[in-house]
């Protein structure tokens, strides 16, 4: 079993090995696990595959966790290894430190994950706790490192998102008012900005997507 199989497998699931590393009995791993793979949405095929699932079709709450569920915890049993998720409840699993441990994930000026790749629109969908050890390459440094003017600081248009902190109740509140229409239906404008996210392929509609759960919950 190499990445590069690994990464092949996850492609035809509509999934990305957003990055991955060896556990030490600090990072609390499922016992056994020599690899974690850190697993987001392949873009931009992620969201016309999804659309087209049981899950988005059936009108039932949380389709993208159950369709998470269902496609991982399928590849899982078919590696034996161990899916895990960021969603389902208490205990949570931390996947904010797991993101940093991968080296390809780090965060931003205003504290959200930002990925070498994916830029701030970098998510998870889920991850593989795998019983062999996969070699892994070094990892970039930092996207944030070479981006000069860090645009993602002074481009909340609420001033709800900025290196001092995040303010959830007046972003949501925001989203509530003329001003805030672009980003409910386009996506946040601090994950826009960022140079990285503009060279991903997230859609406008999956961005809406998000951006209605998170103004719903």
């Amino acid at each position: 079993m190499t990445l590069a199989a690994l990464e092949q497998a996850a492609k035809a699931r509509h999934l990305t090995v957003l990055g991955g590393f060896h556990p030490t009995a600090n990072d609390k791993a499922p016992k056994g696990c020599k690899t974690l793979l850190l697993l987001g949405p392949d873009e931009p095929a992620f969201w016309p595959a999804f659309t087209q699932s049981p899950e988005w079709q059936d009108g039932a709450p949380d389709p993208m966790d159950r369709w998470s569920t269902r496609v991982i915890d399928a590849w899982a049993a078919a590696l034996d290894a161990h899916p895990l998720y960021p969603f389902g409840g208490a205990p949570f699993q931390p996947f904010y430190s797991w993101a940093l441990r991968s080296g390809h994930i780090h965060a931003s000026p205003v504290q959200f994950l930002v990925h070498d790749q994916a830029g701030l629109f970098v998510s998870f969908r889920g991850a593989l706790a795998l019983h062999d050890h996969i070699d892994l390459p070094p990892p970039p440094p930092s996207p944030c490192q070479s981006c000069a003017t860090q645009p993602c600081k002074t481009a909340c248009l609420s001033d709800a998102l900025t290196p001092a902190g995040y303010d959830v109740p007046r972003c949501k509140s925001f989203l509530d008012t003329p001003e805030g229409a672009a980003n409910l239906s386009t996506g946040c404008s601090v994950r826009r900005a960022c140079p990285v996210s503009q060279k991903f392929g997230r859609l406008p509609a999956q961005s809406a997507y998000h951006m209605r759960q998170f103004k719903g919950a």
